[in-house]
């Protein structure tokens, strides 16, 4: 006789849903089946793929809800830096008066909402990119918000865009927040710790840097570079995970020593750097204009 494979779901679901197909609380029970809450799941192997969670969390929500803040971020490829244990729920904005509420597996948020701030994304409904922004001032540090209007002015909206939803929402949670840091803002940028780095001498008072400068010499081209002060042949570089690996690593070296012998000074952080001894980094800086 063929073997009887074991059945159990195969997306996202409800608990009715899984009982209207044959499955019982045992097939929920079982070990590759990931419990978003009391009524909603997922096969384990989808747990960490935010358009399953967001598809499951949509089937018991209200039909006006909408993906927003931080989960809305994800989906538009937003990468939020600064974000360890923050909360993993999808967030919901459900506009007007409903009996929805936060649990296990969604964050709900009671906002209004204008039909020009909702679009829909991979199928589902989601914040557009302006408005999801200015949400995300409501709910991250500076350093992180910063991250995000260099990665949203990249190519998702203008800074005009920005500034109407402020003159939308002047006031309430994340509003001075916002003013603050759009100014600051440079699409340049080419990684969210950069931007916080950039965040981090901003608030110190250091004289603003040159984003992404080009630095060439006798023989042409050299490198282009995170952060520069040309008047000063002063060179900032952010150093992620990728520069560890050894070929990035050894051309890093080659690419340092042109820039020294044409007569600039290079400091290189990492995120060590940045997180853990911020004092350190701003006085190598100002050290080295001086």
């Amino acid at each position: 006789m063929p073997s009887r494979r074991r059945r159990r779901i195969s997306g996202p679901t409800t608990r009715a849903a899984a009982h209207a197909a044959g499955l019982g609380d045992r097939h929920l029970r079982d070990p590759l089946v990931h419990r978003l809450s009391r009524d909603t799941y997922l096969p384990r192997a989808l747990a960490d793929d935010v358009g399953a969670r967001v598809a499951a969390v949509l089937l018991t929500a209200p039909p006006s809800a909408v993906v927003s803040h931080r989960t809305a971020a994800e989906l538009w490829g937003l990468q939020l830096p600064l974000q360890d244990g923050a909360d993993r729920r999808v967030d919901l904005t459900v506009p007007g008066p409903t009996r929805a509420e936060s649990r296990r597996d969604r964050l709900v948020h009671r906002l209004p909402l204008h039909d020009d701030e909702v679009t829909h994304r991979w199928g589902q409904p989601v914040t557009s990119p302006s408005r999801t922004w200015r949400d995300l001032a409501a709910v991250l540090e500076p350093a992180a918000l910063l991250a995000a209007t260099d990665q949203v002015l990249a190519g998702l909206c203008t800074v005009p865009d920005l500034e109407r939803q402020l003159t939308r929402r002047p006031t309430g949670r994340g509003a001075a927040r916002a003013r603050v840091v759009l100014p600051t803002a440079d699409v340049r940028s080419e990684s969210p710790m950069e931007s916080v780095l950039r965040w981090l001498l901003h608030q110190a008072r250091v004289p603003a840097p040159v984003v992404q400068h080009e630095i060439r010499d006798a023989g042409g081209f050299v490198a282009r570079v995170d952060l520069a002060w040309p008047e000063h042949r002063l060179v900032v570089e952010f150093d992620g995970d990728v520069h560890r690996d050894r070929d990035v690593f050894v051309s890093d070296l080659r690419r340092q020593n042109r820039l020294v012998a044409a007569g600039w000074t290079v400091l290189r952080f990492t995120s060590a750097d940045v997180l853990g001894r911020p004092g350190e980094v701003i006085a190598a800086v100002r050290a080295a204009l001086r």
